[in-house]
């Protein structure tokens, strides 16, 4: 995958992109990244990538020109081909309006073989930018950041550790939090490895058995697969109902896990 990041503040990609799974993908040429500089694609002696907004307002806006050109440059599909998915790229502009990343988003976008992120910032982008030049706009939460360049870096995380080969064991990606079901159903239920199917993921626990007079729950010591399966379900269920409880309409439940839930809930 080729991701290109456009960005008035360059240096800021140094550090996120040079760490764990991200920098071992670049390494092995799963993903290639591209930072490009906005004001090169500037044409005044100031590198002028802002102006105040038409009828008054508080903030600057970034302005369109630097931003066409340098997607112009870039050489992307059309607009049209990429808004029918009929095109194997996707150009994006983080904004606060945008639609919000979640786990499916990422799944599709790292299906794609290239991303071009538009980090916004000040007040914000001139519309013109989002009504003929990208796809999506992509927010990483309801909240508002300084600029589009920490929400691109999550962006970036989320999609490479999706791409087959980025992460080391595939099937760790299949059973965490958010993930859909569809994988290593047993007996109606969810498998051994507690695939998601949208709800939180079960807690995890590790040696050693008992630390400072805190034991791990005897089940997972045990050796019986099929109540470590049950009891990894019961506790996702229990967790997403107290941390999340609005996943829990739209998860993917199977007969046994609302019996469960009715168990958690009485």
């Amino acid at each position: 995958m080729l991701v290109d990041l456009v960005t008035i503040f360059p240096d800021f990609f140094r550090g996120p992109l040079d760490f764990g799974i991200l920098r071992r993908a670049r390494e092995v040429g799963l993903v290639e990244i591209r930072v490009h500089d906005l004001r090169e694609f500037t044409r005044d002696r100031h590198r002028t990538v802002d102006d105040r907004p038409f009828g008054g307002g508080e903030g600057m806006v970034l302005k369109p020109e630097p931003i066409f050109e340098c997607i112009e440059k870039l050489q992307v599909s059309t607009r049209e081909e990429r808004v029918s998915r009929q095109a194997r790229d996707s150009v994006i502009l983080l904004s606060a309006q945008g639609a919000r990343l979640n786990q499916a988003l990422g799944q599709e976008l790292a299906t794609l073989d290239r991303i071009v992120l538009i980090c916004g910032r000040y007040e914000g982008v001139d519309e013109r930018v989002s009504e003929h030049l990208t796809d999506r706009e992509i927010s990483i939460g309801d909240y508002v950041l300084s600029g589009g360049e920490l929400g691109a870096a999550v962006i970036v995380d989320v999609v490479t550790r999706l791409i087959p080969g980025a992460v080391g064991n595939e099937a760790s990606t299949r059973q965490e939090s958010f993930t859909a079901a569809g994988a290593e159903i047993v007996g109606g239920g969810a498998s051994s490895t507690c695939v998601s199917g949208g709800l939180l993921d079960y807690p995890h626990y590790t040696r050693p058995a008992e630390f400072r007079g805190m034991a791990v729950p005897e089940v997972l010591v045990n050796g019986n697969h099929d109540e470590i399966r049950k009891w990894r379900r019961k506790t996702a269920i229990e967790k997403t109902l107290r941390n999340r409880p609005d996943l829990i309409d739209a998860a993917e439940l199977s007969e046994e896990d609302r019996k469960l839930l009715a168990e958690i809930q009485r």
